[in-house]
């Protein structure tokens, strides 16, 4: 599976805006997080108190590679070592998929269009799938 173009094309053009609101969508994507899904926390329990920064990173890394996923081998690699050594576990992946759409609509407003949006609902789900296929080699070796 692959990432359409559109969606390649609507990340890209949303790179700008997301990029200088990256920690507050990610500070805000904890709040809804912790709120909607409390099951969660204790996934968070030992993350550093700049979690909402690397998230932002990651995110914005992300973006900026989408049309090079080649390039985050490394980065999706120590995340999912960290995913697993924290049992993060799929059903988990659309609790922060929600959260965090819903973040970027807070944050961004009217300048997120629906485009953009399912843009990066399609784009979460993509690297989700990767993630989620590491992590469970990665379960499986232990």
């Amino acid at each position: 599976m692959s990432l359409s173009q559109t969606t390649i094309t609507s990340v890209k053009e949303t790179i700008p805006l997301v990029g200088e609101n990256a920690e507050k969508i990610t500070t805000r994507m904890y709040e809804i997080l912790f709120s909607k899904y409390p099951e969660t926390k204790p996934l968070f329990e030992n993350a550093q108190s700049d979690q909402h920064k690397k998230l932002a990173g990651a995110i914005a890394a992300f973006a900026g590679n989408i049309d090079n996923l080649g390039a985050l081998s490394g980065a999706v690699e120590k995340m999912a070592t960290t995913h697993v050594a924290t049992n993060v576990l799929p059903i988990h992946y659309p609790m922060v998929g929600d959260s965090l759409i819903t973040a970027m609509g807070d944050v961004l407003g009217d300048d997120l269009t629906e485009d953009h949006k399912k843009a990066w609902i399609e784009a979460y789900n993509f690297l989700g799938d990767i993630l989620m296929k590491r992590e469970q080699e990665l379960y499986e070796q232990k």
